[in-house]
């Protein structure tokens, strides 16, 4: 007897989303299916995800915009990680009577991943470790120490763990990490005030120009949006120390990337640490991947072990709770996709 619902559970790259949820009493009502590659074609994408009911969607890795949900008929629970996704028209998907629902999180992967990130391209881990392995020359690069440099955060909210009782309370923000680390800390974003950097413990950039000209890290922290998109371009990454380093952690299109490839190739900053990319999966033949002045990771930023288990298990218990009639983590239409 064929089951009623169809599960299609997307873009699990590590093959890892039925071992971190309990998909077991889901099958009893549907049928599950792993996908562990992304597809970037619209024709490819309704080929594949027209047949099912239920889709399960891993952060921004595939987008759902309007044009591809009208053409998914039979969709009726659309889930994300996460409580908030820029990358689902969910207006679109509630007009076709789609419930959209969404996740919790745990722990503060991302936290730890930009200091690892700025650790490494600043004390060259990854180029020394592939020196080592392969015998190359010992000791070959020299570090840039942390003590007494200035830590540029843009973005001093939720994303940059670094504001308010409630980050405090948490205790690992990237204001304290770069304090115990002897950093000086500023802060700038295009709506942030003297008085919330007071209350972070952190100074005030009063200008773009004055924390790119001062910071000897940059690190980004702001959501990526129609007003973010571009937020640094050409002229500001020029306004950068030719010593200092950027770090993104937060989404690509933030930092315009041809001009962050054309500062890299001529040196005019001393490197880049890079999470998030334009596209995703980086194509293999991208102008990153050649450049030995900038450390990359594949997105993995908000990847851990905890964060997996809230993530996946809570998506295992939204489709059980939907399936069962019962009441699913609703996200709503200003939780999705911008106009």
């Amino acid at each position: 007897m064929s089951k009623p619902h169809s599960v299609a559970i997307l873009d699990d790259y590590q093959n890892v989303a039925l071992k971190y949820g309990n998909w077991t009493p889901v099958e009893k009502y549907a049928t599950i299916t792993v996908f562990n590659d992304t597809l970037l074609s619209e024709d490819d994408l309704v080929a594949r995800l027209k047949p099912f009911t239920i889709i399960c969607t891993m952060r921004e890795r595939t987008k759902f915009p309007a044009s591809l949900l009208k053409q998914l008929p039979n969709l009726k629970l659309l889930t994300t990680t996460g409580m908030g996704n820029r990358s689902l028209d969910i207006r679109t998907a509630n007009a076709q009577g789609v419930v959209v629902a969404g996740t919790g999180g745990a722990g503060a992967a991302t936290t730890e991943h930009t200091w690892g990130l700025i650790l490494g391209v600043m004390r060259h881990i990854a180029e020394e470790d592939r020196n080592t392995k392969e015998g190359g020359v010992w000791q070959r690069t020299v570090a840039t120490g942390l003590k007494g440099r200035t830590f540029g955060l843009i973005g001093l909210g939720y994303l940059g763990q670094a504001s308010a009782k409630y980050h405090r309370r948490k205790g690992l923000t990237n204001c304290r990490i770069a304090k115990v680390f002897g950093m000086n800390v500023i802060a700038w974003s295009p709506n942030l005030t003297a008085e919330r950097c007071a209350a972070a413990d952190v100074g005030f950039a009063k200008s773009k120009e004055e924390l790119l000209q001062q910071s000897d890290v940059v690190s980004i922290h702001m959501v990526l949006s129609s007003t973010t998109k571009d937020l640094l371009k050409a002229e500001d990454l020029k306004q950068m120390k030719p010593t200092a380093f950027l770090v993104n952690t937060s989404r690509g299109p933030i930092v315009n990337e041809a001009a962050l490839i054309d500062i890299l190739k001529s040196r005019k900053i001393a490197g880049a640490a890079l999470d998030v990319f334009d596209v995703e999966p980086l194509p293999q033949n991208h102008e990153l991947r050649k450049l030995d002045n900038v450390l990359l990771s594949p997105h993995v930023g908000y990847i851990s072990d905890e964060n997996y288990g809230a993530f996946y298990g809570q998506t295992s218990e939204n489709v059980l709770n939907f399936l069962e009639d019962k009441p699913v983590k609703v996200l709503g239409p200003n939780q999705g996709m911008l106009e």
